[in-house]
């Protein structure tokens, strides 16, 4: 099987499984210790999660705390919820754990509109009263980067908060300067399931959503994994270590998965754009029919969060994307691990499966 869905989920990186093995131990070692308890061992469980905040908290701006959550869908709803604003704007294109929760808390939430491209205009008027704005740092589906820094500036001069959804984004590229509250998730930068964090700036105050026993300072009650924490601490650790050569090879894969689909129109914005994404459609061409055939090959034709629902993206709506053009459209995600031959080999799969439609 070729994998090619890394915005769904991304490998877990060897050395985040290696750092995560020690506190998953049975009665025979200590590792099983509640990192909460006081004695020794839990102690030690408790060194393993600090060290694991402080390898987090270097993705980020100086000047904030991590806070360990499930995973950014509870991150969001923290920051959202938490934040106690009542009235919000959020871009057209963000993440269902964004665009649900915001409309739990403002049913007459304001939607930033794109441009063709997928890039929200950083001019884009923010209603009077708004208490937050929620602008993701890439689309998840179409890969598309945010001006997010201009957008938090716009943002802090109408003393409301803005809080980026940077899950996309985390470990490829910088933080969002600016930003008050930042969401990322682990298995997303190559490691485990199970486990994000909230990034909050110093000075702003949320409400928690979970309550019990008052642990990560009071915001997010429950016994914390040292085996997931280790591990998520271990992955971040990666990706700054090794963000430079990462880059350079999703640059050379983003050029060898152009060429191979240059056939295909692009959705999104080539330049404004992590290219771990590649997101396009042939007009005519069955998804369904075609995800049934490429067996060999992991891909997706859109947000694994909204699979099977059968509705038309809402990202390629409001890109001005018809219905019938947003299910022509396939989602290809690359990274660390994937190898030119996989592109290619993938490529040919995919071709001799459109041909075998006729649309080619």
């Amino acid at each position: 099987m070729i994998y090619l869905d890394y915005q769904a989920t991304t490998p877990l990186a060897p050395e985040a499984r290696e750092a995560m093995m020690p506190w998953l131990a049975g009665p025979e070692a200590p590792g099983f210790a509640n990192p909460h308890s006081p004695h020794r061992y839990g102690r030690a469980a408790a060194a393993a999660v600090e060290v694991a905040r402080a390898q987090v908290a270097a993705l980020f701006p100086a000047g904030g705390r991590v806070v360990f959550t499930s995973g950014a869908t509870e991150a969001l709803n923290l920051a959202i919820i938490g934040s106690r604003a009542t009235r919000l704007a959020v871009s057209a294109i963000e993440h269902a754990a964004v665009l649900d929760t915001a409309r739990f808390v403002d049913p007459g939430v304001a939607l930033l509109p794109v441009d063709a491209a997928g890039v929200v205009d950083s001019d884009a008027a923010i209603p009077d009263g708004t208490g937050l704005v929620a602008v993701m740092q890439v689309n998840n589906e179409i890969g598309t980067v945010q001006p997010v820094e201009a957008l938090a500036m716009r943002t802090r001069a109408i003393a409301a908060l803005f809080l980026c959804d940077a899950v996309q984004g985390a470990g490829k590229l910088a933080a969002p300067e600016g930003a008050d509250l930042i969401a990322v998730s682990s298995h997303k930068l190559y490691g485990p399931k199970g486990i994000g964090a909230l990034w909050v700036r110093d000075g702003v105050e949320l409400s928690p959503l979970i309550h019990g026993g008052g642990q990560e300072g009071g915001l997010r009650s429950g016994t914390l994994s040292p085996a997931l924490c280790a591990g998520f601490g271990a992955a971040a650790a990666l990706c700054t270590s090794l963000g430079t050569s990462d880059a350079e090879h999703v640059e050379r894969l983003w050029t060898l998965a152009r060429s191979l689909f240059a056939d295909w129109t692009l959705n999104g914005s080539e330049e404004a754009r992590w290219h771990g994404n590649l997101n396009v459609r042939l007009d005519g061409l069955d998804v369904a029919r075609l995800l049934s055939e490429c067996r060999n090959v992991a891909f997706s034709a859109g947000s694994a969060c909204a699979s099977g629902s059968g509705r038309p993206s809402h990202v390629l709506r409001a890109l001005g994307l018809s219905d019938r053009d947003s299910k022509t459209a396939i989602r290809l995600g690359f990274g660390r691990y994937t190898r030119d031959d996989d592109l290619i080999e993938a490529a040919a799969a995919i071709h001799a499966a459109v041909r075998s439609q006729g649309v080619l």
